[in-house]
């Protein structure tokens, strides 16, 4: 069964997945896909607040914080990792459990992205907000870099976090139930 979403007037036709018995969700993948990449960069970026660094989780988040730094003409972001590596030296970590992934994870930022957040403008970025708990994680890893979070963005919203106030989206995803049929 597939979807087609609007993100921001730009149509995609997704893939729906179980996660249970009685939910499915419409899978937003932006590897691959340079056109939507591009657009949906573009799209936030006109909608983004001002900004000194921008921060994101790894790994589908990725091509789209890559591009808003190509687009802004910004040399540097920040990718938070699903693992601590030697280069870190004191990492900064935050637990993560996303609807996407199937146990609690930790995602870590370096010592070196601490420095490069501490006083900045933050602008956070994600592909898809679900639960909001990927973006807590980051809220988390920020204000204990000492950044100051400025906005938080994502190419589209699922479920009932289309409803929130504090991020900016581009398009809604709805949840659907065991036979595809939408929720909410």
């Amino acid at each position: 069964m597939n979807y087609e979403v609007d993100i921001a007037g730009y149509k995609k036709t997704l893939k729906l997945f179980k996660v249970s018995d009685d939910l499915q969700i419409a899978a937003f993948i932006l590897y691959g896909d340079v056109a939507v990449t591009q657009h949906a960069a573009r799209e936030l970026l006109a909608r983004a607040p001002q900004f000194d660094i921008m921060l994101t989780s790894a790994s589908k988040s990725i091509p789209l914080i890559y591009e808003m730094a190509r687009q802004s003409g910004m040399n540097d972001y920040i990718v938070a990792l699903k693992s601590q590596k030697v280069y870190m030296g004191e990492p900064l970590s935050a637990d993560v459990n996303s609807i996407t992934t199937f146990q609690r994870q930790k995602i870590y930022i370096g010592e070196d992205d601490v420095e490069k957040m501490r006083g900045k403008r933050v602008l956070i970025v994600d592909d898809v907000i679900s639960t909001g708990q990927s973006l807590a994680a980051l809220e988390k890893l920020a204000e204990g870099a000492g950044g100051e979070i400025v906005g938080k963005m994502a190419v589209l919203a699922e479920g009932d976090a289309y409803d929130r106030t504090d991020i900016t989206v581009l398009g809604k995803l709805p949840l659907f139930d065991g036979e595809g049929n939408i929720l909410r």
